[in-house]
């Protein structure tokens, strides 16, 4: 089980997110994200907007995807 907050995702805050896979961090932060939407909070709103920014471009995309897995991967896995 790897730890990552909602910023080391591209959010806005310091939630924390438990998964055993990256895919499953991913899904955490996206159901977080809605939440946050319905909600509309500013902060995750103006995080949102920036993501969208870097969904126009499927190479850059890839790589943020990259990038975050390879974070992901670093960590240290935590038993609790």
């Amino acid at each position: 089980m790897k730890t990552m907050t909602c910023k080391q995702l591209g959010g806005a805050c310091d939630l924390e997110f438990h998964a055993g896979s990256f895919e499953e961090m991913v899904e955490k932060s996206k159901k977080h994200g809605m939440e946050m939407f319905q909600k509309g909070d500013e902060p995750h709103l103006r995080a949102m907007k920036d993501m969208k920014a870097l969904m126009q471009s499927p190479e850059a995309m890839q790589e943020w995807f990259a990038h975050k897995r390879k974070a992901f991967e670093a960590l240290p896995d935590r038993t609790s």
